[in-house]
């Protein structure tokens, strides 16, 4: 039997940019269906964006079918044996590295393609053939999986995804209840396909008379967005990251490059999050301006971490088993977060915005100071 806990106000989930990473928030949405935890509205930046279209582009119980088939594709190129980590043994480290190069040479079915002829030589194009892969495939899975007329007409989940102007350098975001102009986005393939465009591996999209690129470029998680766009409810947040501030001391070149990924990609997250928190509990928009708001906020915030340490090409490790592992943490981490049913409550103090974080499993729960 599912389990039940109560709650305030409306559900959604917040998913970060960090390509076979993505795997995890597959585990932990399943873990959350699992106790009858559907969502409401879904944010998503990149590989966060693709998870959250096919959650929002299918009813209830085509959802996880829908993700199954996404990631089960997208691992099907590896033919070699996989293990999603480094143990020490150079051995296991060179196989991931070797299941990340064949990545590379061959791209991820349903998603990339190398482009040929390479674009690097060409002296100038157009922007949306510039890259080193091809993302048709993306298009083509999109339009086989994720039912847009649900989104933009009969869906009852609120879609957002972000990406980043290239001319102006700002984020935007393609929401299906609230877009840019305050009415809603009629989101298509392009919009989940710019929202993951990250150069120079994949080309820019064009939308309307603008071109954009991964939204992870200037801002890896769209809280902000949904603390901007709430309007009056209440929410309870779940904040799923993919890669984390805080981390082992590296001691190869192969960890340190994991950790510097970890610290480039996470560090604006929990930035972020603070800031975000802040102005919200003090009544102000973004801006710093006063603006009235309604309702409370709670965020969960689970981060991924692997209990032992990954090589740097994790993010783009597409192996069967590394993908398993990712999906097994996700799962993992929501029975941890679901042990503490205060949680999910507005704060007892009173603020109207908290957040806990859900760390490694030696730490104990806590609230974000």
């Amino acid at each position: 039997m599912a389990d039940s806990h109560e709650t305030t106000g409306k559900r959604a989930l917040v998913l970060q940019g960090g390509g076979a990473l993505g795997a995890y928030q597959v585990g932990a949405f399943e873990g959350l269906c699992a106790r009858n935890f559907e969502p409401d509205w879904v944010a998503g930046i990149s590989i966060g964006a693709i998870n959250a279209a096919l959650i929002a582009g299918n009813p209830p119980e085509k959802r996880h079918q829908r993700l199954d088939d996404f990631w089960t594709r997208a691992s099907s190129q590896m033919a070699w044996p996989s293990i999603p980590w480094d143990t020490g043994n150079a051995a296991n480290a060179a196989l991931n590295e070797l299941n990340a190069s064949i990545i590379m040479a061959a791209g991820v079915p349903g998603f990339f393609k190398p482009r040929v002829p390479p674009s690097i030589f060409q002296r100038a194009g157009e922007p949306t053939t510039l890259s080193i892969y091809d993302t048709e495939p993306l298009r083509e899975t999109l339009t086989e999986m994720v039912d847009f007329d649900l989104i933009n007409h009969d869906s009852g989940i609120r879609l957002s995804v972000g990406a980043v102007d290239i001319e102006t350098g700002s984020q935007r975001y393609f929401d299906s209840k609230r877009g840019f102009d305050g009415t809603p986005d009629i989101i298509g393939p392009e919009h989940i396909m710019a929202s993951a465009a990250l150069p120079p591996g994949f080309p820019a999209i064009k939308i309307g008379k603008s071109y954009y690129w991964d939204g992870g470029l200037t801002s890896n998680t769209p809280l902000e967005h949904v603390l901007r766009m709430k309007g009056d409810e209440s929410l309870l947040i779940f904040q799923l990251d993919l890669f984390s501030a805080k981390g082992r001391l590296p001691t190869s070149v192969a960890e340190i490059s994991e950790r510097e990924k970890d610290i480039r990609f996470a560090s604006r997250s929990a930035v972020n999050a603070r800031k975000d928190r802040n102005l919200y509990n003090a009544g102000l928009d973004a801006g710093g301006a006063v603006m009235a708001r309604s309702g409370t906020v709670t965020v969960i915030h689970l981060i991924y971490q692997s209990a032992v340490p990954e090589v740097a090409s994790r993010d783009y490790n597409f192996s069967p088993l590394a993908i398993a592992e990712h999906r097994s943490a996700g799962q993992h981490d929501i029975d941890r977060a679901m042990r503490h049913p205060e949680w999910l409550l507005p704060s007892p103090d009173g603020e109207p915005m908290v957040e806990y974080v859900l760390a490694s499993d030696d730490e104990a729960p806590k609230k974000r100071p």
